[in-house]
């Protein structure tokens, strides 16, 4: 009996001693397992770890040039501000600018349109005084257009002795045909310029002291045959002496001593009656669209 509680006993042990064994086996494996998965997980763990390391370095850069973009686009947004207002002042500058040249361009129009209808007086007022003088020699009498001023130079020979200030009878019949053309031009007035050589003047009587009181007297003789001879207005002349300062040539010879001894009659239009055409040229409709 006691064999067989023996037996029995043993054959427990031993029975016991093959599950245990087996069941170490399956938790070593287990073991094994888990350890394998924890390695795999180690390693996924730590490829995380460096993408995530990689991802928030491309994160810092990004926000970098996010932030550097944000400053430029501000920089560019408060220049195109100043842009703006440096194209807007620029545009109201051109404006007035252009405004401007309009204006000086019409002024200017206008002011050659009055310049116009004076050459065209002028002109009228030249081919008068040819008809009634053209006649005349070249040397004694001489009509010519000068800066808009219609000159009559008419040589003391023809007009006056030598030395003398008395109008001789042939120069009257001159005097008178020039009359006839300033008497048909009641918008002009004139001045009578006596002109002298440089010759001093060596009178004898004491009335004259030089050749500035011999060219004014020369010319107030003029404007007084004008006047008391031939009715032209006193108001509208002006009697002036230029003694040998305004030559025409050098005094260096007697032919050009000659030239230069002579009474000048410059026909202007009165001053206000210019400015008249002025006005009345603003007024052209031509002119003014």
């Amino acid at each position: 009996m006691k064999k067989i509680m023996l037996g029995v006993l043993g054959m427990t042990l031993l029975l016991s001693s093959c599950v245990s064994q087996k069941k170490y086996a399956e938790l070593e494996s287990k073991q094994k397992e888990t350890q394998d998965l924890l390695n795999s997980a180690t390693v996924k763990l730590n490829t995380c770890l460096e993408e995530k390391a990689t991802a928030n370095s491309r994160l810092q850069t990004l926000e970098d040039q996010n932030a550097f973009l944000k400053a430029n686009n501000q920089e560019l947004i408060n220049n195109m501000g100043n842009l703006t207002t440096l194209t807007t002042k620029g545009a109201e500058n051109l404006e007035k600018s252009l405004e401007s040249l309009k204006e000086k361009d019409l002024t200017i129009r206008k002011l050659q349109d009055a310049i116009t209808r004076r050459d065209s007086v002028n002109l009228a007022l030249v081919q008068s005084l040819k008809g009634v003088l053209g006649n005349l020699d070249d040397e004694d009498i001489e009509i010519s257009v000068e800066k808009g001023v219609v000159f009559v130079s008419i040589s003391d020979k023809l007009l006056f002795s030598t030395g003398s200030y008395t109008v001789t009878q042939a120069a009257k019949n001159v005097l008178g045909k020039v009359a006839q053309v300033v008497n048909n031009k009641p918008d002009f007035e004139f001045m009578v310029e006596g002109h002298t050589d440089n010759v001093p003047y060596r009178g004898s009587n004491g009335v004259l002291l030089d050749n500035w009181d011999l060219s004014v007297k020369r010319a107030t003789s003029v404007v007084r045959i004008l006047e008391k001879d031939f009715g032209v207005a006193p108001a509208r002349m002006t009697a002036a002496g230029r003694s040998h300062y305004a030559p025409l040539v050098d005094n260096n010879t007697s032919d050009n001593r000659a030239k230069n001894r002579r009474t000048r009659i410059v026909v202007l239009p009165k001053i206000d009656q210019f400015y008249s055409m002025i006005e009345e040229g603003m007024k052209d409709p031509a002119i003014n669209n």
